[in-house]
């Protein structure tokens, strides 16, 4: 899965592709053509505390 900053041109890219919101991530799924999944959004580090 592709990590993107700009979503339009990766909506725009197949005629089938629809955006998702999931677990505050936007993700680009097509069904007919799954090489065009791609994600925004990456999930925060974990913090280990020392101590």
């Amino acid at each position: 899965m592709k990590v993107v900053a700009s979503l339009k041109q990766a909506k725009l890219r197949h005629r089938d592709c629809q955006i998702v919101k999931r677990r505050g991530r936007i993700y680009v799924i097509c069904k007919t053509a799954p090489r065009f999944k791609c994600v925004q959004g990456r999930p925060e580090p974990q913090r280990k505390n020392k101590g």
